[in-house]
């Protein structure tokens, strides 16, 4: 075939309707970078309606689709052992924008959104895959990776660039590492996909609120109307996890992780009505302590006493306290969890193995040995959570702190509910009984649920587990 022929076929390749590649153009505002960002190519595939929701159900006792080995009742946040990289984010300090017509719940003051948080979100939602997949229209194209090239394969044949931008014109993405996934993939705003190692990462880029759309039932679960003000709760808790992590993971290429590093992020698949209307009646409302955003950490299950970050070795704040969580009756506002009380067993003859091979994970110097003599609560926290753990072998003592008692006992993937236990021995085998799900700081998701329940407001729930706190409202 002649170089002409050539020419002429691949100007008809590119020109193929559902994707067109395109010279430099203007990324989103981006946190600012260390080094020039390079050119990116755009797809602009055809418009395609977003998907569905999935219809609306109680999701009480449903497991959420969140890390691999969360419970029934819901992910809970991070275990990570803290933010990276926090500068200070004045939230205070800025003009007020008092709407006419806007009406707020008593005591939160309408403020206007600085001008460095106005931007969108930058989520890394696949980080470090060997694959995606990508459905436009009629047509699926496939991403891998060759050093730092992004390499797509479908219609059109396109070169190996450094970035690919897809865009939508509105409609949602659908962009997933399986078959299985892509058929329920459905992202707002647009997507960022570039290469590093032969691995591919794809960043979401998108409006605060829209990211938090997809983050509200998976993080607490669709819920129902008589717990409307727990959707509300956890999309303020999740809105001011956002934003204090704006630029925080820069050296990333994002602001925020979409798992459980940071908060369960999985698009608008799983939005339903209400938690849509949750979001929205809550728009712009942010908790602060001092002009900055709290730290809004969360969990699952108290267990009826929260912690502090001492659980983590870190520094107190005065708004992530120690304190009970009960009702006037005096059991746990939590206790509807199925992590109300928990047990765990293990034989004598896998301890050894399991510690052996977990003690790096859970940061503690474990001895080569061949016995278990004794597992004992050295010290404890303020919420009776373990401080210390001492476990004495046969070849010397060892310990392990706070929260990360928890990784010690990792069995099939799986970490201890929490470090709220103790631990009893009889005959051949080692039995753990504890209660609470999670690490225990900040709000208590199933906790929320039931005050919710109970006609509770979300300012009431949330000053209830961030005492001291201000509600605000950003506009833009």
């Amino acid at each position: 075939m002649s170089n002409a022929r050539l020419k002429i076929l691949w100007l008809c390749l590119l020109a193929f309707p559902a994707i067109v590649f395109a010279g430099d153009f203007d990324l989103p505002e981006l946190p600012e970078a260390k080094t020039a960002p390079e050119p990116t190519k755009a797809f602009k595939p055809i418009a395609e309606p977003a998907a569905k929701p999935a219809p609306e159900k109680d999701a009480s006792k449903d497991s959420p689709k969140g890390a691999k080995d969360t419970p029934k009742d819901a992910p809970e946040q991070s275990d990570y052992v803290g933010p990276v990289n926090f500068a200070p984010i004045e939230a205070t300090n800025v003009s007020d924008a008092h709407s006419a017509g806007v009406n707020l719940p008593a005591g939160i003051v309408a403020k206007k959104i600085p001008a460095n948080l106005n931007r969108p979100l930058q989520v890394g939602v696949f980080t470090g895959v060997k694959e995606l997949l990508w459905k436009s229209h009629d047509a699926t194209y496939k991403f891998t990776a060759e050093g730092n090239k992004v390499i797509a394969s479908g219609p059109g044949k396109p070169q190996p660039e450094s970035k690919y931008q897809i865009n939508t014109d509105g409609a949602c993405i659908a962009l997933a590492p399986t078959q299985k996934e892509l058929a329920t993939s459905c992202y707002p705003g647009s997507f960022t996909l570039t290469a590093k190692g032969g691995l591919l990462t794809a960043v979401n880029t998108v409006d605060v609120e829209e990211y938090l759309r997809g983050v509200v039932p998976y993080e607490i679960g669709k819920l129902d109307s008589s717990r409307f003000s727990a959707l509300e709760s956890q999309a303020i808790a999740a809105r001011t996890y956002a934003y204090k992590h704006f630029g925080s993971r820069e050296s990333m290429g994002f602001d925020v992780y979409a798992d459980t590093k940071d908060q369960v992020y999985k698009g608008l698949a799983s939005a339903t009505p209400l938690t849509d209307s949750a979001v929205k009646a809550t728009a712009g409302i942010v908790m602060t302590y001092n002009g900055e955003f709290i730290i809004a950490y969360y969990h699952s299950t108290c267990g009826g006493m929260s912690e502090t970050l001492a659980t983590w070795g870190r520094p107190d704040l005065p708004y992530l306290k120690s304190k009970p969580d009960l009702r006037p009756d005096g059991t746990p506002w939590c206790n509807e969890s199925s992590y109300s009380k928990w047990e765990r067993n293990f034989s004598e003859k896998e301890l050894p193995a399991l510690f052996k091979k977990n003690g790096k994970e859970a940061n503690a110097k474990v001895p080569e040995f061949k016995h278990v003599k004794a597992i004992g609560v050295k010290d404890t926290l303020a919420s009776g959570r373990i401080l210390t753990l001492e476990v004495t072998t046969d070849k010397g003592k060892f310990t392990v702190a706070g929260d990360k008692v928890r990784w010690l006992f990792k069995k099939n993937g799986t970490i201890l509910p929490s470090s709220f236990f103790r631990v009893k021995h009889h005959k051949q085998e080692w039995k753990i009984e504890g209660k609470g799900f999670g690490h225990g700081v900040g709000m208590c998701q199933m906790g929320v649920r039931a005050r919710s329940a109970a006609g509770q407001d979300f300012a009431t729930i949330l000053t209830h587990y961030y005492p001291g706190i201000t509600l605000e409202r950003f506009e833009k």
